[in-house]
């Protein structure tokens, strides 16, 4: 049997977290903890429930977020009709300019329609048709109680990606705050472990060196 020590295996994450808590809550476990130590596991005690309470605000701003502009979008949805236009003109090349798409992925571009709404009433603007639509062709285009032209409302799918997006981002604001903050208290716990150490050596390595004992006014070797 091979006498080679095994290399020791780097305590799991659910060990290291559990090791900080008890020292965290002041568990009397051995080895014996420094203060400083415990003042690192409360550091990172700290920043794990900051990062907790984060979540939960990033999830509750992403549903408020949500339902507000459901709601919007909804009264938008009941207050808007769609309507179907007629292609004046063909979707031609020339019109890639105005596309929204225009710079590469033309597939739809700005054209002249014409829509009758309300009561036969017609109205003339501009809509966006894909790029083979031709003359006398129709497409669907969302308007008011007037008949003005009007932007299509949200979709509940374009609502939900959006305040997730806006959960995320302040998630991460809040992570990066939370990181920013226990990065500067472990360095300045850092700084005083190595003021602790320096003050520590200065007292004891003239002893452990035997320099103590040769001091004027110390013990003479004979």
């Amino acid at each position: 049997m091979s006498s080679t020590p095994r290399p020791t295996r780097a305590a799991s994450l659910p060990r290291r977290a559990g090791r900080h808590l008890r020292r965290a809550l002041g568990a009397r476990r051995d080895p014996p903890v420094r203060p400083l130590d415990r003042s690192r596991s409360r550091a990172w005690a700290a920043a794990l429930l900051g990062l907790l309470l984060a979540l939960s605000a990033a999830v509750g701003a992403a549903l408020l977020s949500f339902h507000a502009a459901d709601h919007d979008a909804s009264a938008d949805r009941a207050r808007l009709h769609r309507v179907d236009a007629v292609l004046l003109t063909a979707a031609r090349p020339g019109n890639a300019a105005n596309s929204r798409w225009a710079g590469g992925y033309e597939s739809r571009a700005d054209v002249t329609v014409s829509w009758a709404y309300p009561d036969g009433q017609q109205h003339t603007g501009r809509a966006e048709a894909p790029r083979s639509a031709t003359a006398g062709s129709t497409v669907t285009v969302w308007v008011d109680d007037d008949g003005g032209r009007a932007d299509p409302p949200a979709t509940r799918v374009g609502v939900a990606v959006e305040a997730v997006c806006t959960g995320l981002s302040g998630f991460a604001a809040l992570a990066a705050a939370l990181g920013g903050g226990l990065a500067l208290r472990l360095r300045a716990l850092d700084r005083r472990a190595d003021q602790e150490w320096q003050r520590s050596w200065a007292r004891l390595e003239p002893l452990w060196s035997g320099r103590g004992s040769r001091s004027p006014g110390g013990p003479q070797e004979g």
